[in-house]
């Protein structure tokens, strides 16, 4: 006996002596944990200061191993009281369970008030079981989605990456539009706290908390007024509509579709849901004003008359005849107009759309020179909009088509070049910028998108400043010869879009119609195009003739006409806009 309480007394000693420092740090560690807090997001507004996008609370529901045991049990009952299937629980645990000993395992995102009551009511049920309240993205106006983009769950190749560093699994980030591009800005700096808990895990007190840091808000350039009135006239179209201010670059308006709710995808879809979401012909994921390349059809001829002017090769005097169609080769390239339009100088031409002027004058500039000028306007470049993934559109030339095909260029082509149609692509962005250039007399400017950034105080960070990327390659004579020209289009009555025109809206523009088929077919065969394969219709103008305030650039897909859809269009939001600007006046 003796022996023994000499074995146990020097337990006694070993245990509460010598080794007292070791087991009071696993002691400590047992009690004591470490909880991290998420920074709010930065919020975004429009430029006058409305909000459109927030954060709202919400509740994750965690189990920790080490604390939730028996672990069986304490699934099944909690299964049992919040129906979220037992199986989908193991599932979960069993793919991050390896080294998560004391670090929540997610179960799932956002609970609703059922879930979150039942789990309170029966917290001392549920040993392991935690409930952490978390900032999540609430995108109130459902507006603009493709310029603001989305949050989604950053993912385990993400996490990879150096870019990523910091970020953890069950983490929201940007995945598109504003919300990718400003991540760095619009994140705050993760915070935490130091808390007690007992034997199932169940916080006793806080010790020690570092608050987090929200991160800076966004003002926007756009108008949300003028951005739902975009989307409404755009209402069960496919197309884009995208507006400017000319003498900043300030975008406007910026609207694409079909659109897409960005709640759901910081929610969570079904993959049922993606599936009609990405499979959707008219590709409403797709920013059509940056990512959408069409032929710039007519409006192309703002490029061709400037070159032509440019080079000396028409002036104001010069007068075409067009019969309704032009003999070239062995083939017979058609106008719009089968009638023809008679005698027309370049200023007529333009306001008409003849495309027999266009093909003289084309094919006398040649496609290497049209695609230096379509260059200089800003087709086929990238703006430079900070958005991420924008097509960068194709201005053709023969060295390119001989890289490409393998075949040499045919004159033939630089006819169909020369009034916007044949290879040539452009972005509706694009678009936006070269009449906005030829509505300011000839400075390009970079398309902006943030007007300010400010920290949660409201102090301001940083202020936009309008940035030039270049000018058109045109005399201020030419470009006066074009706006004229451009004004006919709206305001004299053979005018392309004299039928759109109404009162108190002074507006300058050209019409468009991008031909998906040759114009071979006869008239009715036209008619019975399927709609598929009908016409694109665009649009690009501006308001007022002198001083401009808003460029308009428009598409809508297989529109066919321009002015009657995408011209009026453009018509009732930019009087939205003036009418806006008048009454804040």
């Amino acid at each position: 006996m003796v022996f023994m309480f000499v074995i146990l007394s020097f337990r006694v000693y070993y245990l509460q002596v010598i080794e007292r420092d070791e087991f009071s740090r696993l002691s400590r560690n047992n009690c004591i944990r470490l909880q991290s807090i998420e920074p709010p997001r930065g919020l975004i507004f429009d430029r006058q200061g409305r909000l459109l996008v927030e954060n709202r609370p919400a509740f994750d529901l965690s189990v920790i191993l080490k604390d939730a045991k028996p672990l069986d049990e304490t699934i099944e009952k909690l299964s049992g009281y919040t129906s979220i299937p037992a199986d989908e629980i193991k599932s979960k645990i069993e793919k991050k369970k390896r080294g998560m000993g004391y670090k929540p395992i997610l179960l799932r995102h956002d609970i609703g008030r059922d879930t979150l009551a039942a789990v309170e009511v029966h917290k001392f049920d549920l040993p392991g079981v935690a409930l952490s309240i978390k900032p999540r993205r609430h995108y109130i106006q459902k507006s603009a989605a493709h310029l603001i983009g989305y949050l989604s769950e950053i993912s385990a190749k993400e996490l990879k990456k150096p870019e990523w560093r910091g970020y953890r699994g069950g983490d929201y980030i940007g995945k598109f539009g504003v919300e990718k591009a400003f991540e760095t800005v619009l994140t705050g700096k993760r915070g935490g706290r130091q808390v007690e808990v007992n034997a199932t895990g169940q916080v006793v007190r806080v010790l020690k908390t570092v608050e987090a840091q929200p991160g800076h808000n966004l003002y926007l350039t756009i108008d949300h007024n003028l951005q739902k009135k975009a989307e409404e006239l755009l209402k069960n179209l496919a197309g884009a509509v995208v507006a400017m201010d000319p003498d900043s670059g300030e975008i406007l308006a910026m609207a694409s579709s079909p659109s897409f709710d960005q709640n759901s995808f910081v929610s969570g879809m079904s993959y049922k849901q993606w599936k009609k979401l990405s499979s959707n012909p008219d590709r409403p994921m797709r920013n059509k004003v940056i990512q959408g390349e069409y032929p710039p059809a007519s409006t192309y001829k703002i490029i061709t008359a400037m070159a032509g002017l440019e080079e000396g090769l028409v002036d104001e005097r010069t007068r075409i005849n067009c019969p309704g169609h032009y003999e070239y080769g062995d083939r017979t390239f058609r106008c719009w107009k089968a009638s023809g339009h008679g005698r027309v100088n370049l200023e007529d031409a333009l306001g008409v759309s003849c495309d027999v002027f266009f093909y003289h004058l084309g094919q006398k500039i040649g496609v290497e020179k049209l695609s230096w000028y379509a260059r200089a306007c800003g087709l086929g470049v990238f703006t430079g909009v900070n958005l991420g993934h924008e097509a960068e559109g194709l201005t053709p030339t023969g060295t390119w088509k001989k890289r490409k095909t393998g075949v040499p260029w045919r004159g033939g082509e630089t006819l169909s070049v020369a009034i916007g149609q044949g290879y040539n692509l452009a972005t509706p962005i694009q678009l936006l910028v070269m009449i906005s250039a030829v509505a300011n007399r000839g400075i390009r400017y970079q398309p902006i998108i943030v007007k300010e950034i400010r920290d949660a105080g409201g102090h301001v960070l940083k202020k936009s400043v309008p940035l030039t990327t270049g000018r058109l390659p045109a005399s201020p004579k030419t470009l006066s010869l074009i706006r004229k020209a451009l004004w006919n289009v709206v305001n004299k009555s053979n005018g392309t879009a004299w039928s759109i025109r109404i009162p108190n809206v002074q507006m300058s523009g050209k019409t468009g119609t991008a031909q998906l088929v040759s114009r071979k077919l006869n008239e009715d065969a036209m008619k019975k195009k399927p709609d598929h394969l009908k016409a694109h219709a665009l649009f690009v103008a501006y308001s007022p003739q002198e001083n401009p305030k808003i460029a308009v650039s428009v598409i809508v897909e297989h529109g066919e006409h321009g002015a009657a859809s995408a011209g009026t269009i453009s018509r009732d939001l930019i009087k939205v806009y003036m009418d806006e600007r008048r009454g804040g006046e």
